[in-house]
């Protein structure tokens, strides 16, 4: 007998409760859409067959019944300056399944586009597409790609190329600019709506405890921030209105992985004053989180005087829980049964700066080297001598090669593979991805066949830079 799939209906969850800050939107239409990449694990965790993600609903432009595509509000600071209207420019929600939002990017211009034709580009759909399955599989909290859609109509950026449209999902797309944005309504009722529909979704066990929920979000992304600086990920744009709610990482825009150790390290094009460089996340995260502070200062007491001593304590948590989550999993990249000394890890970040050692090549072969064999990671060092110096520090732990296998991965989505892959897709050959995805979706397992896509950037790679795509 035929099992029945169940029909596809999307809620509306957030354009019922906060019209406020849902602008009912129409995607635009695409004259011949193509769905290029497919996340079928992801498909089913939703519930979804893959027979009913047509082109149409990933483009959203054909819908089920009852759907309500909006176009989300929030504000912003960005590059720290701050922008009170910023919104879904290029983006609808198109609503949400298994309580988590279906959202678009590139599908259209909306009213809150600034400038532009609210369209994109295949390489940048498809860059957000591999990033965001690397950090999945990776462990680390993240917005996920659920698919990217060809539209059949040409882009023109910096050179032309094909369009496409990402669908995107997300615990949710409530920002801190989300907050930002309600705050500056003085609406005191909407930012109270606006918070109670966040602790829902995402922190319900704190029900009308609005400084628990920002108690919540510190954590949450005192341990995310901790995760991107354990695997070398530089975010490359992170402003207020990319900072979630949900502790997930969003919008993988000029963000890279470093491989040269170097705090310093800028990816993004318009970057130019390294305000989101590598060193400075942690900074950066707090920096947003006092803006969250900001906006919320109403839910925590009537009288500013007060709310204030309460937020400030709240946030200066974030440092202790960052140190404490970074230590954590310093610990595990080592292979100790017990926090490493700060001396200890100070030393080593040291020797690898100043070597501009491959940062995931470096902690792959330490566990060889907690084998007995650390040839190849004295190999890395132009001076082995001064790794020399350490090995003993580290040895002396007795540490375990096991565990490290299991969180320092062979496999990461390398700068010049991915722009060898975006390269040939724009051309019209996804093989290349499909080979880089089969490689970073199982990150910690090393593979026959895929060695090349374990090794650094060759010499000649150069510099490199990112680009938001819009």
């Amino acid at each position: 007998m035929d099992v029945q799939t169940p029909a596809l209906t999307l809620g509306h969850q957030f354009a019922d409760e906060l019209p406020e800050m849902a602008v009912p939107w129409q995607a635009e239409a695409a004259p011949e859409p193509r769905v290029l990449v497919l996340d079928t694990d992801l498909a089913a965790e939703l519930g979804l067959d893959p027979a009913q993600l047509t082109a149409g609903l990933l483009t959203g432009t054909e819908l089920p019944a009852g759907a309500k595509p909006v176009a989300q509000a929030y504000a912003g600071h960005q590059f720290g300056g701050y922008s009170p209207r910023l919104g879904d420019g290029r983006a609808l929600l198109l609503g949400e399944i298994d309580g988590r939002d279906l959202h678009l990017k590139g599908s259209g211009r909306t009213p809150f586009a600034r400038g532009g034709d609210g369209l994109a580009g295949i390489g940048p759909m498809l860059r957000e597409y591999i990033v965001s399955r690397a950090m999945h599989a990776l462990g680390i909290p993240t917005t996920r790609s659920l698919a990217v859609v060809g539209t059949g109509r040409t882009v023109r950026r910096e050179q032309p190329q094909p369009g496409a449209v990402l669908a995107r999902v997300a615990a949710s797309h409530l920002r801190v600019g989300s907050f930002q944005f309600a705050r500056a309504t003085d609406d005191t009722e909407l930012l109270r709506r606006l918070a109670d529909h966040a602790i829902a979704r995402h922190y319900p066990e704190l029900a009308g405890d609005y400084l628990g929920f920002y108690d919540a979000v510190v954590a949450a992304q005192a341990s995310l921030v901790a995760r991107w600086m354990l695997v070398g990920f530089v975010h490359g744009v992170m402003n207020t209105d990319n900072m979630t709610i949900s502790g997930e990482t969003i919008d993988y825009g000029p963000c890279a992985f470093m491989e040269a150790v170097d705090p310093a390290t800028v990816f993004s094009s318009i970057d130019t004053g390294g305000r989101y460089a590598y060193g400075n996340q942690p900074g950066i995260a707090q920096w947003n989180l006092a803006r969250l502070a900001e906006a919320l200062l109403p839910l925590f007491h009537d009288e500013q005087e007060q709310a204030v001593p309460l937020a400030v304590a709240s946030l200066e948590r974030f440092a202790p829980a960052f140190t404490t989550a970074w230590t954590r999993g310093m610990r595990d990249k080592l292979g100790l049964a017990e926090d490493p000394s700060a001396e200890l890890t100070t030393d080593l970040a040291d020797l690898l700066r100043a070597g501009r050692v491959d940062y995931t090549t470096f902690f792959r072969t330490l566990s060889e080297a907690a084998r007995g064999r650390a040839d190849l990671t004295r190999a890395l060092f132009d001076d082995p001598a001064v790794f020399d110096s350490w090995l003993p520090r580290w040895q002396a732990l007795s540490p375990d090669a096991e565990p490290m296998d299991r969180v320092n991965p062979v496999y990461i989505p390398r700068n010049h593979l991915v722009e060898e892959a975006l390269a040939a897709a724009v051309a019209g050959d996804l093989d290349p991805l499909h080979r880089l995805d089969q490689a970073v979706s199982d990150p910690f397992n090393e593979r026959r066949g895929l060695a090349r896509y374990a090794e650094p950037a060759p010499g000649d790679f150069g510099p490199y830079q990112t680009f938001c795509g819009t």
